[in-house]
């Protein structure tokens, strides 16, 4: 948002050698001086620029963990910039594994660093996202109605540069968390052995990352840090403790209640969502887990007039969580590897039996929304409280009423229980993704404040 001040028309008069009249003039060229026009970005803005990102997601069809990826990076580079001008923010140098020291420009005096953090998350996404160019016409139509509103040209050069030389930077750091050398590994081939995840209808997709355990995460040690117990192992007789979990996804699918169906199309967040038609197939946008969280967040800052710092440091801490939580969530998938419920039922139990969500392609254990949700919900909280109400509106632009919620902690609880309500995963794989995701969740708090 920019404000404006308008000046009134002055004319100028000399060779006048009145002192009352001298007075006079001197005192109308004061008033009518034209103010400095002045900036006020708010957390409005920054969501903007978020939603602009989720947008070309959708375009992109961008993955869970690799959509975290992007969203934490242009963060980052939003809030190293607020960082360096505002002392109540500290630098992620020292903090964040192998975060370099990254150099203010010396030479970009007249730059508003406010606008100069939000230009920044714009060109860093726009070089880390396939279609990140998207961004163009968006950025170039919020500087020119900046320059049409009075912002002086100095300004907006300085910092335009100062985002581009932090950015610059930001993706610099970006290119050595390993993720460009997963292309290189050799293609991953299901095990399709008894009791592994295979592809599932009606797309049978290729399996999602299964080397983001690879990628450096930002505060843990390692992707294997926070390692779940083992799941239930897989077992086909009836009455064993697998066939028991088996049966009660089976049950529920079966049984389901309206407003369990209603938690489960909620919270389904599916990018790869496709549905048959005769001949036809069709995909449907949704937005990523991480996405929906991001949007909580603004919601969030918007609800509880926070300033754009604060809210460029919120939106940091919950992207870097969703990085975090994604990696440590996506190593014990393909650690354990284990069958999808839809698989195992149409084996054991009913060959024509449908999930109410569409399964997502990679495997079952650990519920990834259980993990980054909980992860979310601990780091929301540590911002807002543990009994922050808000009125969850994201997916209002997909169709969906907004749901209301008395906390992050129970959103997060029934963002979880949606998985088994939509027929996508095991108790067990919801209950230890939680303990998963407060496991991360407390540690980034711990590294980051």
């Amino acid at each position: 948002m920019i404000t404006q001040d308008r000046s009134n028309n002055c004319f100028k008069t000399s060779g006048l050698k009145s002192k009352y009249f001298i007075l006079v003039s001197t005192l109308l060229l004061f008033s009518c001086t034209q103010k400095k026009q002045e900036l006020s970005l708010g957390s409005k803005d920054i969501s903007e620029v978020i939603t602009r990102m989720t947008e070309i997601m959708l375009h992109d069809i961008t993955n869970p963990p690799l959509g975290a990826r992007f969203f934490s990076y242009a963060c980052l580079a939003g809030y190293e910039i607020v960082s360096e001008n505002d002392k109540k923010f500290r630098s992620m140098h020292g903090v964040l594994n192998d975060y370099p020291k990254i150099s203010k420009p010396d030479s970009m005096q007249s730059a508003d660093y406010r606008l100069a953090a939000l230009l920044a998350v714009i060109e860093t996404a726009k070089k880390m996202q396939p279609s990140g160019k998207l961004l163009d016409a968006f950025e170039k139509q919020f500087v020119d109605s900046c320059s049409k509103a009075g912002v002086d040209e100095n300004i907006l050069n300085d910092s335009k540069n100062y985002a581009l030389a932090i950015s610059k930077q930001m993706l610099a750091y970006a290119a050595t968390d390993g993720y460009n050398k997963i292309s290189n590994l050799p293609r991953y081939t299901p095990l399709n052995t008894e009791g592994s995840w295979y592809p599932t209808p009606p797309g049978f997709l290729a399996p999602v990352e299964p080397y983001f355990n690879k990628v450096r995460p930002f505060t843990l040690d390692s992707s294997t840090q926070f390692k779940p117990q083992a799941p239930v192992i897989y077992d086909p007789k009836n009455g064993s403790p697998y066939y028991e979990l088996t049966s009660a996804v089976y049950n529920e699918g079966n049984n389901s209640e309206q407003e369990h169906k209603e938690i489960a199309s909620f919270w389904d967040c599916n990018p790869f969502a496709m549905q048959d038609e005769g001949h036809l197939m069709f995909g449907f946008k949704k937005i990523s887990p991480g996405a929906h969280w991001l949007g909580i967040a603004g919601i969030a800052c918007v609800n509880a007039k926070k300033s754009f710092d604060e809210t460029m440091e919120i939106y940091t801490v919950v992207s870097v969580g969703l990085m975090d939580a994604n990696i440590s969530c996506w190593a014990e998938k393909y650690r354990s590897n284990r069958i999808r419920p839809e698989t195992a039922i149409r084996k054991l139990i009913n060959p024509q039996w449908k999930p109410l969500l569409q399964t997502p392609p990679f495997p079952e254990y650990t519920s990834g929304h259980s993990v980054i949700s909980t992860t979310s919900a601990i780091l929301l909280s540590h911002f807002f409280g543990d009994n922050f109400s808000f009125r969850d509106s994201v997916e209002v632009s997909y169709g969906l009423p907004p749901r209301s919620f008395k906390s992050f902690h129970q959103a997060a609880n029934e963002a979880a229980i949606s998985r088994f309500y939509g027929g996508i995963h095991y108790m067990d794989a919801i209950t230890q993704g939680q303990l998963e995701g407060t496991e991360v969740g407390e540690w980034i708090l711990k590294k980051i404040k």
